[in-house]
């Protein structure tokens, strides 16, 4: 008799679980609206999110400017704390909608929406911390999907992907550039020394690589034709090079075909990116 396989036994038991347990109406419901943005009032709570990040954001950048904080530093800090107070309670509504809070918690996500209102409770003890709220720009990542939504989170996965497949050869490339420029300085200082400003090896690659990634500062320039000639190698090479990463992602993206995805986000993993037509998430198994 034939037998299942254990990797098929596995995605079973998985499925069989969490279909045993189904989270309560008002849980799937507040999921449903906070998680995905398939729905009118999904959006709707995604646009109001992107609206109150927009301002608290703005908050904080006006609270750094002196004047302001001198004239109305009372107002923009209960409005902070009122920002606060909302994202928490948000962040407290995530957590209660899924059914593993730790495995969201510990996200990506998760992390940034802890970021995003543990900086004003921690300024309560240590002053001045409240300037990291403006991390929170980094919540609007999560209601990028709101502008449609699927077609650019389709197009970010996609991306994603690509620089995930073409990271050993971006290491190779990064680690190639590191060895020229350590040549090159070493090569200027022993050219040019320190009457030039070529005082040590280490600002020798400075320049190096400010020079072949085509920034010149200015602060340090060769002054003899052999320095000068070296330099100007350094130039055209740092135009030639630029063009490497392009092409190395690029054919990583060709290689990759887009699959369309929706907002349905797993209320057992939180996990995201699934296809229209999927039933179970691909991660974990369970029900969407």
């Amino acid at each position: 008799m034939a037998q299942t396989p254990p990797n098929q036994r596995k995605s079973w038991t998985i499925r069989t679980q969490s279909e045993e347990k189904p989270p309560s109406p008002w849980r799937a419901r507040l999921h449903e609206i906070i998680f995905e943005a398939d729905t009118p009032l999904g959006k709707a709570f995604d646009i109001l999110l992107f609206i109150l990040i927009i301002l608290s954001v703005f908050a904080v950048m006006l609270e750094s400017v002196s004047w302001l904080r001198a004239d109305y530093g009372r107002i923009l800090y209960l409005i902070e704390w009122a920002f606060t107070i909302l994202f928490t309670i948000e962040f407290i509504l995530r957590l209660i909608c899924v059914r593993r809070p730790s495995a969201y918690a510990t996200s990506f996500f998760g992390v940034v929406d802890l970021l995003a209102v543990l900086p004003t409770y921690l300024s309560l003890v240590i002053a001045g911390t409240q300037t990291l709220l403006i991390i929170r720009v980094l919540r609007l990542l999560r209601v990028f999907r709101v502008f449609k939504l699927t077609r650019y989170l389709g197009e970010a996965r996609l991306l994603t992907t690509a620089l995930k497949a073409s990271r050993h050869k971006i290491v190779v490339f990064l680690w190639t550039v590191l060895t020229a420029v350590i040549i090159m300085g070493s090569l200027m200082y022993l050219v040019e020394g320190e009457a030039s400003g070529f005082t040590s090896i280490p600002r020798g690659v400075y320049w190096a690589v400010v020079t072949m990634t085509t920034v010149g500062y200015g602060d340090i320039a060769p002054q003899t034709i052999l320095g000068q000639t070296i330099a100007a190698f350094i130039m055209i090479l740092g135009y030639a090079i630029i063009a490497v990463p392009t092409g190395i992602v690029s054919a990583e993206l060709i290689q990759h075909v887009k699959t369309q995805t929706n907002t349905q986000a797993c209320p057992n993993c939180s996990a995201e990116g699934h296809d229209d037509d999927a039933d179970y998430c691909k991660f974990c198994g369970s029900k969407l």
